[in-house]
């Protein structure tokens, strides 16, 4: 079994009734819902939904004052118009708008929003990588050829 893998990723929440709702109008489908916890099933990994005073309590970390931390979870998308339709299925689901899709400077096209809790996610198109049908992401190999030298655009152009 590889080591380099993540198996589940859990948000804490403030409200799992709100997070919930958030996520199914954003189309998602919640695969098990208990008490304090909803899951769902992604492609090889889960996604958990955890109201924050229970996990604490989990970590045992009861008297923790537990927030959004400094990352981005991301979903890659084939265009840029799968792009613009998931981000305003999002803002219609109750997302606010952190940035707008964009050209890139490296050559893609994203845009972030925030879930109702203030967890990130970057809504992108990355030309560099491949994208399966399932929408899982593969980094290609690296190549044995240097990059090729970026053309220098004349005044005149």
């Amino acid at each position: 079994m590889s080591n380099q893998r993540i198996s589940m990723v859990t948000l804490g929440v403030a409200d799992l009734d709100r997070a919930k709702s958030f996520y199914v109008a954003w189309g998602w489908e919640v695969r098990a819902d208990e008490k304090s916890i909803a899951f769902f099933q992604l492609n090889g990994c889960v996604l958990a939904l955890f109201g924050l005073e229970d996990l604490a309590a989990d970590q045992a970390r009861p008297d923790a004052t537990l927030g959004t931390g400094a990352m981005t979870l991301a979903q890659n998308y084939a265009t840029e118009e799968e792009v613009e339709e998931r981000f305003s299925a999002a803002l219609f689901a109750g997302a606010t708008v952190l940035k707008r899709p964009e050209a890139t400077e490296w050559g893609g096209y994203s845009g972030y929003i925030a879930d109702p809790d203030g967890h990130v996610w970057e809504l992108a198109r990355n030309p560099f990588w491949d994208l399966g049908g399932d929408g899982s992401v593969t980094i290609p190999p690296p190549s044995d050829e240097p990059p090729a030298p970026r053309k220098r655009k004349s005044r005149s152009e």
